[in-house]
């Protein structure tokens, strides 16, 4: 793990933030495009509780209106499989160049129609706690068939 994290830094380094959040985004879609191909249940709370339980998480996914979902992924120790235990000040940089671009490309390969965003509130990296939470924002594409 720890060797995965210094490459993340490392690929910001030799060739700036958006070598990663490309690599991310791309893997993310890739998983998408899979679960579509599969045939696996195309509802954003399904399919995100499939991609944190693979990262052996519990998530809690509530729908707080149509364009809206508060997440939280409960963890069973104070560490983040992507970027790792407590450390403040790497935490902006795996939420910015990993966590976001792979959730974003994922949900875009399954939903088109949709753009999303993400307001993170807490991560493991930055409170030290068993849990990252977050606001998924959805809004729909300008210009979708």
């Amino acid at each position: 793990m720890k060797f995965f994290q210094a490459y993340v830094k490392e690929m910001i380094d030799v060739g700036g933030n958006n070598l990663p959040k490309a690599i991310s985004s791309k893997s993310g879609a890739k998983l998408g495009k899979l679960y579509k191909n599969k045939g696996f249940p195309i509802k954003i709370e399904d399919v995100l509780i499939q991609i944190y339980t693979a990262l052996n998480a519990k998530p809690i996914i509530k729908k707080l209106d149509d364009n809206t979902y508060d997440i939280i992924i409960n963890y069973s120790k104070k560490f983040c499989p992507i970027g790792g235990a407590n450390n403040p000040s790497r935490a902006a940089l795996f939420q910015e160049n990993i966590c976001r671009p792979y959730t974003r490309g994922f949900l875009n390969e399954l939903f088109p129609e949709y753009k999303f965003e993400s307001d993170i509130l807490n991560c493991i990296p930055l409170n030290n706690h068993r849990t990252c939470h977050y606001i998924l924002k959805i809004k729909n594409r300008e210009n979708t068939p």
